[in-house]
């Protein structure tokens, strides 16, 4: 991968197997974790979801990880500054170097500016913040297709409402920086994957 001039790797496109730096965001059930293991395989960089960051900080049993264990077993959430310490520490691992495609990462513009943050310290920039959307209807009948335990219609509709209190304004954050790409992902596996593909220049 070609550097810019001023040191930082150039150049938005995705494709030739280069290495990139992509958010993936969306509502609950929108597929984001389905599409991020496709796009990882295409891409040659690490597929890492919020859930993932916490568990190997937490098996390499780190100073880092004994915090985050301690706050997970308190049955408490990982704040803000514990939850960077954790993105700065993996995206600064060898397999993340040519690039990952975030998952559940950032959740607030908070973290959005955090990571921002993370990024220009390593002379970074994101490539692009895809954005998968799919209407609450259908979020809804997914859940309740799947049958799971916690996912009664009442406990769905509640996670599609702190997505938009929380999430949601990272859209428009993202758009002003020109990063965001928009994505229907009220469609098969298939044609979002194509869609996907197509938004960050990357041959199918």
């Amino acid at each position: 991968m070609a550097d810019a001039p001023d040191g930082r790797e150039a150049g938005p496109e995705a494709g030739n197997g280069r290495g990139v730096r992509v958010v993936l965001l969306g509502p609950p059930g929108a597929g984001k974790g389905t599409q991020a293991q496709v796009l990882a395989s295409r891409l040659g960089v690490p597929a890492i979801s919020t859930g993932e960051m916490l568990r190997e900080a937490v098996a390499e049993g780190s100073g880092l990880g004994r915090r985050v264990e301690g706050v997970m077993a308190a049955g408490k959430l990982v704040d803000d500054e514990l939850m960077a310490e954790v993105v700065r520490d993996r995206l600064a691992k060898p397999d993340a170097r040519k690039g990952y495609l975030l998952d559940g990462y950032p959740r607030t513009l908070l973290q959005a500016k955090t990571l921002e943050a993370i990024l220009e310290d390593a002379g970074r920039d994101l490539d692009a913040v895809v954005m998968v959307d799919v209407p609450e209807a259908e979020l809804v009948r997914r859940a309740l297709l799947r049958g799971r335990a916690d996912d009664a219609e009442q406990v769905v509709r509640e996670r599609q409402r702190v997505y938009r209190e929380k999430t949601a304004p990272l859209i428009g954050y993202y758009k002003e920086r020109g990063l965001l790409r928009e994505i229907d992902g009220d469609r098969s596996v298939d044609d979002v994957t194509a869609s996907l593909f197509a938004a960050l220049g990357v041959s199918g």
